[in-house]
């Protein structure tokens, strides 16, 4: 379908070039500027597409920069004192900052400009980390898991007062790095990533202080072992909803809150349309929703000002930028959605599309 283009003059709306439209430009009453001075044609100004900007590096920088240090300190004491769940906060805390270089590199990368086969450039490499760090979170909470398992039922002795000293400490720690991610723009997945494995820790943290103190006053070892279980609960947990996310992001779901058939039948209101078809939304990065769809109008209308008003709903109503609307008039071969016609001396006759995708919608009458 989308190789196809009505060809009255003057009206040919392929996708491809310049934001997936080509245009007659010998026609005289032709608008030269296609809406591109928006926000969402061409230049995309006004949205980040879940790219950070300078500071945001700083912030992350400055996180690294913490937890890289104490988890050093953690991995020494939690050895000296017998303490697993010490041991496996160190573990997080060793995801947490290689969520943070993920999450730098991911930056640096999405920045690069889109060229060569590469039209979105790397924006998705932010949700390839976001995607690693949940994973990631998974494979810690079953170790951790195991290893907690093991312990309730042969719990070995725990220096309590070393415990709960060095969760406290830990507690300050990712509070203060939590605060310097969160500053950051979290509209993107993937440092919202950092900042969940950060805030994850945070609250480990306060049950590994709690285990150190029932230790230390009442000698029960296994609170240890509970604590370290209440740690990977919380891996699972945020684990699971970053590799959800991200799998949605890598399956073209449409982004939580649009739904394409209301869209859809948002967009079949608008005067002067007969059809919308073929209709996708879907995320390119986060923050970064686009649309695309085969739109036929009454062949009493213009094509560009249609479409140019339906641009206008997409970004007013739903905040999507970046649409790319294939507008045709509305022909009696072209409204037989999917139907190719019988073979005849030259051939099957063309229907519209051979094989359509989801979903017609036309006025409500």
């Amino acid at each position: 379908m989308r190789e196809q283009a009505h060809q009255e003059p003057g009206h040919g709306h392929a996708e491809g070039g310049a934001h997936g439209r080509a245009h007659d430009h010998d026609d005289p009453e032709h608008d030269d500027s296609h809406g591109h001075e928006g926000p969402g044609n061409g230049s995309h100004a006004g949205h980040s597409h879940g790219v950070s900007a300078d500071a945001d590096r700083r912030y992350l920088k400055a996180a690294l920069a913490l937890i890289a240090a104490f988890m050093l300190g953690e991995v020494i004491v939690g050895v000296l004192a017998k303490s697993l769940a010490l041991i496996s906060d160190a573990g997080h805390m060793l995801t947490d900052a290689a969520s943070l270089v993920l999450a730098l590199v991911a930056m640096s990368l999405a920045a690069r400009p889109a060229k060569g086969a590469l039209t979105f450039g790397f924006k998705r490499a932010e949700i390839l980390s976001a995607q690693a760090n949940g994973i990631t979170l998974l494979g810690l909470g079953a170790v951790f898991t195991y290893e907690a398992i093991r312990r309730l039922i042969s719990p070995p002795s725990v220096e309590g007062g070393i415990v709960l000293v060095t969760a406290l400490v830990g507690i300050v720690v990712n509070v203060l790095a939590a605060w310097l991610i969160s500053r950051a723009n979290r509209s993107s997945l993937n440092v919202e990533g950092a900042y969940q494995h950060i805030l994850n820790d945070a609250w480990a943290f306060i049950a590994t202080a709690l285990a150190g103190l029932v230790v230390m006053l009442t000698g029960f070892n296994r609170a240890d072992a509970i604590a370290t279980l209440v740690v990977a609960g919380l891996m699972f947990h945020a684990g699971y909803g970053l590799v959800r996310e991200s799998g949605r992001i890598f399956l073209e779901a449409a982004p939580p809150g649009l739904d394409p058939d209301a869209i859809g039948a948002e967009l079949a209101a608008v005067p002067g349309v007969v059809e919308v078809h073929d209709l996708h939304v879907w995320t390119i990065t986060s923050g970064y929703p686009a649309l695309s769809a085969h739109v036929l109008v009454r062949g009493d209308q213009d094509c560009h000002a249609v479409r140019l008003r339906l641009e206008r709903t997409l970004r007013d109503h739903h905040r999507i930028e970046h649409s790319t609307l294939q507008v045709d008039h509305a022909t009696p071969e072209l409204l037989q959605l999917g139907v190719l016609g019988k073979p005849g001396a030259d051939g099957p006759s063309p229907g519209h599309c051979a094989d359509p995708h989801g979903s017609s919608h036309r006025p409500v009458t």
